[in-house]
């Protein structure tokens, strides 16, 4: 079965006939082909796939596209600004080395980018848990926190 979805990402309109199995994050991977925004898991336990839909951070694997109808959707592309200058909290992640492999980075930063909006003057302690639902393999997320407190604070 198709069905048709509006939505805008990262502020532009599109508008798809897909099937109505689709997930999310395959719609944004490969019919929109902005690939910033990972497939990990396929079970929403890492939060490689973690995107903002109307401002709140969802793991897009675990939601069909169909789902997303009518809604404003941020990727990890739609943070930066229309320049390229990178969002405080990308930077953030770059200049304190809140990443290695890179592959957990987009989820983390969306998640992150959902926490200034909550709680701004978040504590380690607090910033831990708001990313436990992003998993990062490489490390050890001393740097992570490190970065998510200076976003915070830009």
């Amino acid at each position: 079965m198709t069905v048709n979805v509006t939505m805008k990402v990262n502020g532009q309109s599109v508008t798809a006939a897909i099937a109505a199995s689709t997930l999310l994050v395959d719609f944004i991977r490969e019919h929109l082909r902005l690939t910033g925004t990972h497939v990990g898991c396929n079970t929403a336990q890492c939060g490689a796939c973690t995107v903002h839909v109307n401002g709140r951070a969802v793991k897009s694997c675990n939601l069909l596209a169909a789902q997303a109808n009518g809604a404003e959707v941020t990727t990890i592309e739609g943070l930066a600004a229309a320049d390229g200058t990178m969002h405080p909290m990308q930077a953030a992640f770059k200049e304190h080395h809140g990443l290695q492999c890179g592959f957990c980075t987009p989820g983390m930063v969306m998640s992150a980018c959902e926490l200034k909006g909550k709680l701004p003057n978040a504590t380690d302690e607090q910033i831990r848990e708001a990313l436990d639902g992003n998993m990062c393999r490489c490390t050890g997320y001393q740097n992570i926190v490190k970065a998510v407190k200076a976003g915070l604070a830009a």
